[in-house]
């Protein structure tokens, strides 16, 4: 399996991901319903999404955004067949915040350590494809 890395930019995985957060991604990774999926958008191929796999539909996989406000997921474009997963996302590596009044995030580190790098488990609780 290849490793790769990811940055996320938009709200639609919230609270799980937020924008900036990085991915650890696996090409070619075993996808299961519940993991979060880097995949290209079915309407425009050239945009990568980040969304979780619901579940496997005849045709690919059913996605859905983890934020129940945005719906660019499969609720809007459908099943995305599996030649547009791309990887499945590994960990999920978060970037340390800093206010503008600090001049270094060192302040920062004991609280952010804790947090920083979390695995991407699919989720404990079922899935329902809305």
């Amino acid at each position: 399996m290849k490793l790769g890395l990811a940055e996320v930019y938009n709200p639609s995985m919230l609270p799980t991901l937020r924008p900036g957060d990085r991915l650890l991604l696996g090409y070619g990774a075993r996808v299961r319903p519940g993991d979060v999926l880097v995949l290209r958008h079915p309407f425009q191929h050239d945009l990568l999404i980040v969304k979780r796999a619901a579940e496997r539909r005849e045709g690919g996989w059913w996605v859905l955004g983890d934020n129940p406000r945005v719906t660019n997921d499969s609720r809007e474009f459908g099943v995305v067949p599996d030649e547009l997963v791309v990887a499945r996302a590994l960990l999920r590596l978060r970037p340390p915040r800093r206010t503008p009044q600090q001049r270094s995030v060192l302040p920062a580190l004991p609280g952010w350590l804790p947090s920083a790098v979390r695995p991407l488990r699919a989720r404990s609780r079922r899935l329902r494809a809305r």
